[in-house]
C-alpha cells in the first residue's frame, strides 16, 4: 500500500527513500538544527514531507555536490531551509560555491562521525580503542571489522547495531513501565 505524498514517514521509510542508513539520519539531526522530525512515544521519529525534502537536499549537497558538513551548515544559515529543501530538484538554483573555511578543520566533523558510528563494544567486554592490539593481543571486533569488512557491509552492520540498541532501549522501557522492581533485577540488585 502506497502512502499519500503528504503522509508522515518513519525513519526506515525515509532511509530507504533517500538511500541513506538510519544512523546517518540520526547523525544529521545532531549536526543540522533544522532537521527536527516529530518524536512520539518511545522516541519513534516521524518525518513530515518538508523534513524529507530537507534531508534530500542535505544528501544532495553532501554526496552529490561534495560539500562538507560545515559547508551545508553555512548554506542552511545563509540561504535557509527552503533553499536546501529545493536544491536537489531538477532546474533548482545551484548552491553557492564552497568556501575554504568550510573545509578548514572539517576532519574534526569526520572524526566525530566515526566516533559516533563506532559500535559500543564495551557491552561485550571488547575494546575498540586498539590498546589490546598494541599490547600484542588480538585486535578487537571493531578493528577487525574495519580491516576485513567493506564499507557497505560496515554501514549495514552499524544500522543493525543501531536497531538492536533501540530494541534494547524499548524493551528496558517496557519492563520498567510494567514492573517497577524489574530495574533492580536487571542490575543484579534485589
Amino acid at each position: 500500500m502506497e502512502k499519500a505524498p503528504d503522509a508522515f514517514r518513519t525513519i526506515s521509510e525515509v532511509a530507504d527513500e533517500i538511500d541513506v542508513p538510519q544512523h546517518v539520519l540520526r547523525f544529521w539531526e545532531s549536526r543540522f538544527a533544522q532537521i527536527r522530525p516529530m518524536k512520539r512515544g518511545g522516541g519513534r521519529r516521524y518525518y513530515r514531507p518538508d523534513d524529507v525534502d530537507l534531508l534530500r537536499g542535505v544528501r544532495h549537497l553532501l554526496y552529490g555536490e561534495g560539500y562538507t558538513i560545515r559547508g551545508v551548515q553555512r548554506i542552511l544559515r545563509e540561504q535557509g531551509g527552503t533553499f536546501v529543501q529545493n536544491v536537489w530538484r531538477a532546474g533548482a538554483e545551484p548552491p553557492p560555491p564552497e568556501l575554504e573555511e568550510d573545509r578548514a578543520g572539517d576532519d574534526t566533523d569526520e572524526a566525530a562521525a566515526d566516533a559516533r558510528a563506532e559500535p559500543n563494544l564495551g557491552v561485550f567486554g571488547l575494546s575498540p580503542s586498539g590498546a589490546d592490539e598494541r599490547a600484542g593481543k588480538q585486535p578487537s571486533v571493531g578493528q577487525t571489522a574495519r580491516r576485513g569488512v567493506g564499507a557497505d557491509d560496515r554501514l549495514k552492520l552499524r544500522t543493525v547495531l543501531d536497531d538492536l540498541v533501540e530494541c534494547r532501549r524499548l524493551i528496558e522501557a517496557a519492563l520498567s513501565d510494567n514492573d517497577p522492581a524489574g530495574q533492580d533485577r536487571r542490575s543484579g540488585e534485589m
